[in-house]
């Protein structure tokens, strides 16, 4: 069994508990999701199965999109509100003070991520250590957000809707608006609504999967062929197969453009490749 899954991440449960009730419904082993949601977090995750697992850095490398509430005032330990209140500096924010805020973050910015998060240092994980009350410099990390629409504002209260690059700590970038306004900024919901082009609206609930694999159903079970859409490459040759299938360059005839392709021998879908030089082709050993 293999392919990737549109994911409805309920709250109250880690991503690992998703993979864990994934391998009980699946009745296998190898599963990995493509970016962490934390358990006060909801919405889409892509799951990868069985030998897609190899393509799993392509979909997490994908921007996302988030739909995020917070309250201005406070900061918490986690920098959400299942945190410990560690400061508070309750003043009035204007609606017109809080917009002209986002758009300082709009672009290229640079991101210290939270000490409540699963990020390594020295070989330590940052939440162990958050957990003994220890707090360590973190450097800081090359992000991108690409918009910042708000969608709602009301007695220091807000919800916003925010595109980001891979790597993004949305109860980081809501911290740092805080103190840009002057106060703290303490994250309350989040929702994760698309993860590229793949959007929550065609996800499943766990619930569903579980009742559809006891029907004998995995139609919620995409192809990685279906999944990227990438232009349509043929093998011509069984020399050019072999040396794809052991993870070799092949040199094709024709000029083609440098991006990705799926590869194809006699109609059979091999992998993903990706085009160098105009004309050597490069797989994911996915096959």
């Amino acid at each position: 069994m293999e392919g990737i899954i549109l994911v409805n991440k309920p709250k109250g449960i880690s991503s690992f508990d998703v993979i864990r009730k994934l391998k009980k419904i699946l009745k296998t082993k190898k599963i990995g999701h493509t970016g962490t949601l934390d358990p006060l977090a909801t919405g889409l995750m892509l799951i990868c199965v069985g030998k897609a697992t190899k393509l799993a850095s392509d979909l997490e490398a994908k921007n996302k999109v988030y739909l995020a509430d917070f309250e201005i005032g406070y900061a918490t330990d986690t920098y959400d509100i299942e945190g410990k209140r560690i400061a508070e500096n309750l003043i009035d924010i204007s609606k017109d003070n809080l917009e002209l805020s986002l758009k300082k973050f709009i672009g290229g910015i640079k991101q210290v991520p939270p000490m409540y998060s699963a990020i390594k240092i020295d070989g330590n994980k940052l939440y162990h250590l958050a957990r003994k009350g220890i707090e360590i410099e973190r450097p800081e990390r090359d992000v991108t957000i690409e918009y910042i629409n708000l969608l709602d504002f009301k007695d220091n209260k807000a919800k916003i809707e925010t595109k980001v690059s891979k790597g993004c700590y949305i109860r980081s970038l809501i911290y740092d608006i805080g103190l840009d306004l002057g106060t703290y900024a303490t994250m309350t919901e989040l929702q994760r609504i698309n993860v590229g082009e793949y959007s929550l609206t065609n996800s499943y609930t766990l619930e569903q999967m579980e009742e559809m694999a006891q029907n004998n159903d995995f139609s919620f079970l995409n192809s990685v062929e279906d999944v990227f859409s990438y232009e349509k490459y043929n093998l011509e040759t069984e020399k050019e197969l072999t040396l794809f299938k052991n993870g070799n360059t092949v040199k094709i005839k024709d000029s083609l453009e440098n991006k990705k392709y799926r590869v194809y021998y006699q109609d059979e879908f091999l992998g993903l490749a990706s085009i160098e030089n105009n004309n050597l082709l490069k797989g994911y050993k996915y096959y």
